[in-house]
């Protein structure tokens, strides 16, 4: 999604001003020592997980000091400075005081901050995605389109690219039913039991990973209705605190190990796909390790 919306010519162009400008700045010593007086010693350049993450972080930098950028670009050192005269330094001046610049930087963080949160909690390594990912698409394109004030038409190609991906490539039973197996999510939106999309993923779900028919009667019939109506251990005082608690919250296949005794058949089938990953990125950072290992041992050898 993110390598789409960056395909855009308004939103390719902010980046590669962006990267320009900052890679200015850290080209020249003097230049970044200037910038670092004027910011408090606070950089532009930022690293994230991925590409797009390292690029959202340094654009959100911009923006932050923007006034100390405009302050060391307009100050007695840079005027009297060798690099204000130079072509690049020019350039890189022109960037700073261009105002329409400064505007895209802004419609480029409002398209793509709310999707670097979705990425975050997707390259969480520490607690598992699958239910959250869902939920968390769906805030997403909501706080796109409000920050849009709510008109459409201004987000219109960013919600496609969006939707083409969510839909085609990352929409799977697994989402809905990680969402309607989260505690918090279930029982903090009574919609939930009338979202054909989320329930028909749930059933789906348990069609595929439940080999048993009579397995599946019986979470369908049996236990699910336990589940709905907050009785048994999910009624209980410590597992409404847990999943109420916003503060320290527990994850949901925790909680489920926890409070799911009543229902054996669903507990399993929740701690199943509530313990799914969302992102292969712990995978392809292991190899990159791996593979840099391998080669200095090929190197000595």
């Amino acid at each position: 999604m993110l390598e789409d919306i960056g395909k855009i010519e308004v939103v390719r162009k902010t980046i590669s001003r962006a990267i320009a400008l900052v890679g200015y700045i850290y080209n020249h010593g003097g230049v970044l020592h200037m910038m670092r007086e004027f910011t408090g010693n606070k950089e532009l350049a930022r690293h994230g997980f991925t590409r797009f993450a390292t690029t959202f972080l340094t654009l959100q930098s911009l923006h932050k000091r923007q006034k100390a950028l405009k302050r060391t670009f307009i100050s007695t050192q840079w005027i009297e400075s060798k690099w204000s005269n130079d072509i690049k330094g020019k350039k890189a001046n022109d960037t700073v005081f261009k105002p329409s610049f400064w505007n895209n930087v802004t419609y480029t963080l409002k398209v793509i901050c709310p999707l670097v949160m979705v990425l975050r909690i997707a390259d969480n390594e520490t607690r598992p995605a699958m239910g959250y990912i869902y939920e968390a698409m769906d805030r997403a394109k909501e706080t796109i389109l409000k920050s849009f004030d709510n008109n459409r038409e201004k987000c219109k190609k960013i919600l496609e690219f969006i939707d083409a991906r969510w839909d085609n490539q990352l929409h799977h039973p697994l989402h809905a039913a990680g969402y309607y197996l989260n505690p918090y999510f279930y029982y903090h939106n009574p919609k939930v039991e009338t979202d054909a999309e989320v329930t028909n993923g749930l059933f789906a779900c348990i069609q595929r990973l439940i080999p048993s028919h009579d397995v599946r009667d019986k979470i369908i019939m049996e236990e699910l209705p336990v589940y709905k109506n907050s009785e048994s251990l999910f009624g209980n005082e410590f597992a409404i605190r847990a999943r109420n608690n916003k503060d320290q919250p527990m994850a949901p296949a925790d909680w489920w190990k926890m409070f799911g005794n009543g229902t054996p058949n669903l507990k399993e089938f929740a701690i199943k796909v509530l313990s799914l990953t969302c992102s292969a990125s712990g995978c392809e950072r292991n190899w990159s390790i791996f593979e840099h290992v391998s080669k200095y041992y090929y190197d000595i050898t």
